[in-house]
């Protein structure tokens, strides 16, 4: 029986004037109280079928049982209350179209304010008027001396609402959607598909998982987070109840047996017999002009002991910025070079791909490795005679940027691609690189630190590597975080730096919505500058710019005709200018911290003492305050990325497909990473005794995994 959710638009009802019976799979337009109109707004934000509706999980519980006044309210309280609206104020953030939205509420003890840093939804705030009761529900906060409310639940007084005076739960409005109006639609499909037997045959999760962890079966999950136990309200407000750990489970599971199948898949596939990898690799870093860190020779190991197991390596090094993983990509192709084979590196940008081939030629050249350098401005002349020399496998090592996508780049024997910060680049790219060699072996690598349960999960079907240590030499990058009253003194003091002859960076950051204002003020402010300090060379780059105009400027600041270079983009990953030790980054709370590590990465590459000023604006709240500020007190890489996961969310680690990977409805990686390794144990021994997945019990998973499958080709 297909229990899989439908995507596409509901038929015409069959049975006029006679509701069709529900099922899971039935569009939610034929739910009681929906309708075609309200069937269009849930579909647009995801919820198109009874069973997408039945999983809006609440995503907290309110206790209606005891009333509460603004005076008796303590921090770190979670309430539900009735109150009278006052006014609601907006304050603009400076010169950006950001705002502070302010909420002022009062009782017959007292006033408290709620504050909104972003909309909830377009016309939240136009819904209120002057002195109407409302509910407000929310964890009361301590705001510099004085009890607030930070991005509470505030509802309109329904009546018969109003008349649940024990525990319910509280849903995530949406275009108007009230929480209310959540739990009236989602009672009522549910108590109509529990009425169908053949609706109850379905679980995602087979009998025997489910028996071996003891969790519940998914129906009793399902109506224990709709209708909680008053008596568990604890367990409930923590989603920490026998039915949460069962749904989390579920997410958990179904994501970690789509990665299983993926490793077990590429572990079919079959790679080259080597000969040998001893004698010119050991020769190359025998005569580096440097130790390699233990770091890089464990990652050299691992690739290795990959090379000989007889299927495709498919593995991700993780290391800071600057921890020499290019020079491992290199030692890597050299061991293909040993056996006749021949190695690719893809990076984002052409300045990047010159930059890895320089060094390459440098340090492989010498012992015999042909390296070739394919970018956007390649000419046409020295394409062909590229071209030649590649098919005829004269090559041993090409690096280049998108261009290596082209079909006219043709391998005699391609057996390794590595892809430098993977992220970059999307899943058909990559598969697209792949597919110019037979099943060869893949080695991606980033400089983003991820903490480890997020790359349990997006990077599940790889091995993984890390390179923790710097190499010698590196100076440490002195962090201030400050306040934007103390620019003057900041930019006196990048003076300073520039009349020692050193180089520096002024980062603007850029957020879609606002990209013309930033922009613009990051011009004005180049303008503003170039008068105010003449004798300082000064180059702008912004995301406006042709790819040619901002290589042309980075070649240039790396050649020193420039002093400061002010930036509205991030500057590019691995870029080395070792001359430039200060950075200076503003509205530093608008960036995630792995983005502020990797800026403050761009210097502290030479010999000179460093410096890293993180700017914040004045309107900041207290945890952006907290966030900037552990920049102070941290260097590493991935203590940083684990610290801003627990903030933000894995988000900020992840490009806009691999985020929607791990978009979970209830898990959370970092509260439930107890349950993910549980779970990711059982869906590796599923996949293990059962790897076609013929069982009977295994039905479901078979499906969704060729579902998943289906939407990365699409």
């Amino acid at each position: 029986m297909n229990f899989s959710r439908s995507d596409s638009k509901p038929r015409v009802n069959p049975n006029k004037g006679k509701a069709p019976p529900l099922e899971l799979k039935t569009h939610v337009q034929y739910i009681k109280g929906v309708g075609p109109a309200l069937g269009e707004i849930l579909a647009k934000n995801g919820v198109r079928t009874v069973r997408d509706l039945i999983e809006i999980f609440p995503r907290t519980y309110e206790d209606r049982r005891s009333g509460l006044k603004i005076r008796d309210l303590k921090v770190d309280q979670l309430v539900s209350m009735k109150a009278t609206l006052l006014k609601v104020q907006s304050i603009p953030l400076g010169r950006t179209s950001r705002k502070i939205y302010d909420i002022t509420l009062q009782d017959s003890s007292g006033q408290i304010h709620c504050k909104f840093f972003r909309v909830p939804y377009k016309g939240y705030f136009e819904r209120f008027k002057p002195f109407q009761e409302i509910r407000v529900v929310g964890k009361v906060i301590d705001y510099r001396g004085r009890l607030e409310f930070h991005h509470p639940d505030l509802r309109d007084i329904d009546a018969e609402e109003e008349l649940q005076d024990e525990v319910i739960p509280v849903y995530v409005e949406m275009e108007g959607i009230s929480s209310f109006k959540w739990q009236k639609l989602i009672r009522f499909a549910l108590s109509e598909i529990l009425k169908n037997p053949e609706n109850l045959k379905y679980d995602a999760l087979p009998a025997s998982v489910r028996q071996k962890a003891g969790l519940l079966g998914y129906f009793d999950a399902i109506k224990s987070v709709h209708y909680p136990d008053k008596d568990k309200y604890l367990e409930f407000l923590e989603l920490r109840s026998p039915a949460h750990h069962r749904l989390i489970f579920e997410e958990f599971f179904l994501l970690e047996t789509f990665l299983f199948s993926k490793k077990l898949g590429l572990q079919k596939e079959k790679s080259p017999n080597y000969v040998s990898f001893g004698e010119l690799k050991n020769k190359v870093i025998g005569n580096l002009p440097f130790q390699l860190t233990n770091g890089q020779l464990n990652a050299i190991a691992d690739i290795e002991s990959d090379f000989i197991k007889g299927h495709p390596m498919h593995r991700l090094i993780q290391g800071d910025v600057g921890c020499g993983k290019t020079l491992v990509a290199f030692v890597a192709a050299v061991m293909m070079k040993e056996n006749n084979y021949q190695s690719c590196i893809m990076v984002p940008t052409e300045i990047l791909a010159e930059q890895h081939y320089k060094n390459a030629v440098n340090y492989l050249t010498g012992h015999g490795v042909t390296v070739a350098l394919l970018t956007g401005k390649t000419k046409a002349s020295e394409r062909r005679e590229l071209f030649e020399k590649l098919a005829r496998g004269q090559i041993d090592l090409l690096i280049g940027t998108h261009a290596l996508l082209e079909d006219d780049v043709v391998f005699r024997s391609l057996s390794l691609v590595v892809i430098d910060e993977q992220h970059r680049f999307g899943v058909n790219q990559r598969a697209k690189l792949k597919a110019k060699g037979a099943s060869p072996h893949f080695l991606v690598m980033t400089a983003t630190p991820i903490p480890r349960t997020l790359s349990m999960t997006v990077f599940g079907d790889l091995d993984v590597t890390l390179i923790k240590e710097l190499p010698p030499g590196r100076t440490p990058i002195q962090t201030r975080a400050v306040f934007q009253n103390k620019m003057g003194q900041a930019l006196d003091f990048m003076k300073q730096q520039v009349e020692k002859g050193r180089q520096g960076y002024i980062v603007f950051p850029l957020v879609e919505e606002s990209e013309k204002i930033d922009l613009k003020n990051a011009t004005e402010e180049f303008e503003r500058l170039k008068t105010e300090f003449p004798n300082i060379r000064w180059a702008l780059l912004h995301g406006k710019m042709k790819p040619s105009e901002k290589d042309e400027i980075m070649n240039a600041f790396k050649n020193k005709d420039f002093d400061i270079l002010v930036s509205t983009t991030v500057i590019e990953v691995g870029v080395d200018v070792p001359n430039a030790n200060i950075i200076l980054i503003e509205h530093a709370e608008r960036f995630g911290l792995s983005q502020l590590h990797q800026l403050r990465g761009r210097v502290g590459r030479g010999e000179h003492k460093s410096f890293c000023i993180l700017i914040m604006g004045y309107a900041v709240n207290e945890e952006s305050k907290e966030r900037v500020s552990f920049m102070e007190k941290s260097t590493d890489g991935f203590e940083i990325a684990e610290f801003d996961l627990k903030i933000r969310g894995p988000g900020e680690f992840l490009g806009t497909k691999q985020s929607g990977l791990v978009s979970f409805k209830i898990a959370d990686l970092i509260k439930n990473q107890d349950t993910l390794i549980e779970a990711r144990k059982y869906a590796a021994d599923a996949l293990t005794a059962d790897p076609k997945l013929e069982k009977a019990e295994n039905a479901f998973i078979k499906q969704h995994l060729q579902t998943k499958k289906d939407a990365d080709l699409g």
